[in-house]
């Protein structure tokens, strides 16, 4: 099931031969950095059983288009965060094979997703969430048009104590008004 394309890319369903690369974004250290674990091949096995079931919002392969390769995830998703994050706050994210890096692509899909987000699904608001020293990410957050929003920045309950660098996370956002009155639709 196709969810969206870009020029370059397919978010799509999982399907079964994306295993492998499912489970080397996973444990991958350069792509896990700001994560506190990296998961075994049992974990992520697991992980990914329950994602090829997930329908609606989730984080969805991403794959080019030219030959449906997966290269990494990208997707919408509703927090688990309260009382950070209030019940139905949808967030945007993403993760990608490091050999894909550097090529505009999580910024192409997820330009894509937020469109889709405002567009097809009315959500009225997409937050994104980072530790503050993942540059990475929060400039794609900046690039997508999300503002970052200080007052919402979160200890996040789910870093356990023996990674308190990895606790505190900026939260950017951006609303359907906003999107559709800065333009960033059509930068797509």
């Amino acid at each position: 099931m196709i969810i969206l394309e870009t020029g370059r890319l397919r978010l799509r369903a999982w399907v079964e031969t994306d295993r492998e690369l499912f489970a080397e974004i996973n444990s991958d250290p350069a792509v896990m950095e700001f994560f506190p674990f990296r998961r075994t091949r049992a974990e992520a096995d697991a992980l990914f059983d329950r994602s090829i079931r997930e329908t609606g919002f989730g984080f969805f392969a991403l794959a080019l288009r030219e030959n449906d390769a997966p290269i990494g995830f990208c997707g919408l998703a509703r927090t688990d965060l309260e009382p950070h994050l209030p019940d139905g706050t949808v967030e945007i994210g993403w993760r990608l094979a490091v050999r894909h890096w550097g090529k505009g692509y999580v910024t192409e899909a997820a330009r894509a997703l937020l469109d889709y987000g405002f567009s097809e699904r009315k959500l009225g608001e997409i937050v994104a969430i980072a530790v503050p020293a993942n540059t990475r990410s929060t400039a794609v957050m900046t690039r997508i048009g999300m503002r970052p929003d200080f007052k919402r920045d979160i200890d996040h309950s789910g870093v356990p104590d023996t990674h308190p660098h990895l606790r505190r996370h900026v939260l950017y956002a951006t609303t359907a008004e906003g999107w559709r009155r800065d333009g960033s639709a059509a930068k797509r």
